[in-house]
């Protein structure tokens, strides 16, 4: 049966980000997963999931000042070394809370930076992180966004960042398959994943269209959960939605898979 983390920064965000930790236990959730650690100290983040009994699955690298419109900075060149600092600064986070994953969001290319070199400035970060986080047993993850969410985002589909991945010439740089942003992109859900499926590290879902939870929109989500029971996953699933009135309300879908697992089983 496919396992589930809530995903803190779009769930139960009718609380304060500290007390989602227990709502996201009550409603049943034993793994969590969020966008950024960074506005709290690790002591804090660390003593909610003790108290919940909750596993902290992914958080995100640094992505340079969210507030403004910036959606990762490892597109820009001019700015390696702040790259660079900021992946350290996520090992601290990542020891401190056991996190064994990472993942990094590439950015938006400045309006004087080709393409090439963004994806060559790319390249050679993720080669940098992924060395770091190999040394402290953490995986890195890189994952593409679409284009009408995040306009001018450097990876938009599965195929481009396969290609940066395996320009790194690491081991340790996998792909995050958010299926809610390949949807809109690409499609072919079920051949993207099984073709890829050794490349892939972490998956997050949402509905599409309106980035509700399945069962809204027109992603068939029992037919991939049961093809990620076939083929072995074993990961987590992050819930990274938005939900259409509260997260308790909309939790239906979940007790739906659980039931169509245990059926299977």
């Amino acid at each position: 049966m496919p396992k589930f983390a809530a995903n803190l920064t779009m769930l139960f965000n009718d609380v304060p980000f500290l007390d989602r930790f227990a709502a996201a236990a009550d409603a049943g959730f034993d793994a969590v997963e969020f966008l950024f650690p960074y506005p709290y100290k690790a002591s804090e983040l660390a003593e909610r999931l003790e108290a919940h009994k909750l596993k902290l699955v992914l958080h995100n690298l640094p992505a340079g000042n969210w507030e403004t419109g910036e959606r990762g900075i490892a597109c820009l060149p001019a700015r390696k070394g702040e790259f660079q600092e900021g992946v350290g600064r996520a090992i601290e986070y990542a020891r401190a809370l056991t996190v064994p994953q990472l993942n990094c969001l590439v950015g938006i290319p400045a309006a004087d930076v080709s393409r090439d070199t963004a994806l060559a400035t790319i390249v050679d970060n993720l080669t940098f992180a992924a060395a770091a986080l190999k040394r402290e047993g953490i995986r890195l993850l890189v994952e593409p966004c679409n284009s009408y969410d995040i306009p001018g985002f450097a990876l938009n589909r599965s195929a481009e960042a396969l290609d940066v991945i395996a320009n790194t010439g690491s081991d340790n740089v996998f792909l995050q398959y958010d299926i809610y942003h390949m949807q809109r992109m690409e499609g072919e859900l079920a051949a993207t994943i099984k073709k890829h499926f050794a490349k892939i590290a972490h998956i997050q879902l949402a509905d599409n269209p309106g980035r509700n939870e399945p069962g809204t929109g027109e992603i068939n989500y029992p037919f991939l959960f049961d093809l990620l029971d076939t083929l072995g996953y074993d990961g987590h699933i992050g819930c990274e939605y938005k939900p259409r009135t509260t997260t308790a309300d909309g939790l239906g879908w979940l007790r739906s898979a659980k039931l169509r697992a245990a059926e299977r089983s």
